[in-house]
């Protein structure tokens, strides 16, 4: 696959910003380059690569500091792949929905056509004719799979998404802000074998960072050479590199934290199973439950009453809300809500 003819001709004809860094990034000297305050703490530019902060993310993932791809959240990365791939009013993206609402948003700001394929009643890919033929649409550029799935909380099959890989010929994009959660092996691993992969992770969901926001992106150097063409130049603060970097530093507490919300998944699976007007609790890999309820408004209704606030998902899947796994006290205070209501 030649990445280069998929993308806008704009973006090939771009001539990108040059910083001061870009021009010169020693760390030490007589810093009179950039215009930048000579007085306070942050008063100089961050690095526009982050390469300490890249090393580190790194080791942890076992890949090369090329391939990785650092945004302001996932959802700049998913920005930059539209800008980068599917040309205004011409292109088209595929979803599987249910599924994260920032693709459409993202898309539909970009002006570029979103193709929705619904997903079957176990929230994965079946695939058909028609999905077959939508994977040969001429102007489809992108395709987006969530997984674990928000909000539905599952994996995708993996044979569904290599089955996208091995008949797509665009860039297939495989978010996977809570991979953490699951025991499934990243799709990162998959990135040397299919040159139109992306893989997305975050800093948000597992590591407690979504206040940072920061986001990773995994893919060969040809598609993440383009990503920094188009980026801002300085995407992410130098407050925001130095917490994530410290945070890589002791990782104990991540797994610590990591561990209390994947039992208190188990219990809150266990616990809500004993309340009658839950129909269903869906399968999880993330850090949350989707929950079929008899009267989903009502019960987010009486819920806000007791300044208890899960997501009504009643529009996007009938009846069903949606549970984040608090700690132990929250998840313990929203148990009592649920016995007193009627």
């Amino acid at each position: 696959m030649n990445i280069q003819n998929l993308v806008r001709q704009n973006i090939k004809n771009l001539t990108p910003y040059s910083s001061a860094r870009d021009e010169f990034s020693a760390d030490a000297g007589v810093f009179l380059d950039a215009n930048e305050n000579p007085f306070g703490d942050y008063n100089r530019y961050p690095d526009p690569y982050q390469k300490a902060l890249k090393t580190e993310i790194s080791k942890l993932k076992n890949i090369e500091v090329n391939k990785i791809f650092l945004g302001n959240g996932s959802d700049e990365v998913i920005d930059l792949l539209m800008r980068i791939f599917a040309e205004p009013k011409k292109d088209k993206i595929l979803i599987f929905n249910p599924t994260y609402g920032m693709y459409e948003v993202s898309a539909n700001i970009n002006d570029v056509e979103v193709v929705s394929y619904p997903l079957n009643q176990d929230f994965q890919i079946e695939f058909s004719e028609e999905l077959e033929q939508i994977l040969k649409y001429e102007n489809l550029k992108l395709v987006f799979v969530c997984s674990p799935n928000n909000p539905s909380g599952n994996l995708i099959a993996k044979n569904s998404v290599l089955e996208i890989l091995q008949n797509f010929n665009g860039i297939v994009v495989v978010d996977e802000a809570y991979e953490d959660f699951s025991k499934e092996k990243s799709w990162i691993s998959e990135i040397d074998n299919y040159p139109q992969l992306v893989v997305m992770q975050t800093f948000s969901k597992a590591w407690g960072m979504a206040g940072l926001r920061v986001g990773m992106a995994f893919a060969q150097p040809e598609i993440l050479e383009l990503m920094n063409k188009v980026k801002p130049p300085y995407n992410i603060s130098v407050l925001n590199q130095k917490e994530v970097y410290q945070s890589l530093q002791n990782q104990e507490i991540f797994r610590n934290n990591l561990n209390e919300i994947l039992e208190q998944r188990i219990f809150l699976e266990k616990e809500l199973q004993n309340f009658s007007y839950v129909k269903k609790i869906y399968p999880s890999d993330a850090n949350f439950l989707l929950i079929k309820v008899e009267n989903a408004d009502q019960l987010y209704n009486y819920l806000v009453e007791e300044k208890i606030i899960i997501r009504n998902r009643n529009k996007v899947v009938e009846n069903c809300v949606r549970i984040t796994i608090g700690n132990t006290e929250e998840n313990q205070k929203l148990l009592q809500s649920l016995k007193n209501f009627q």
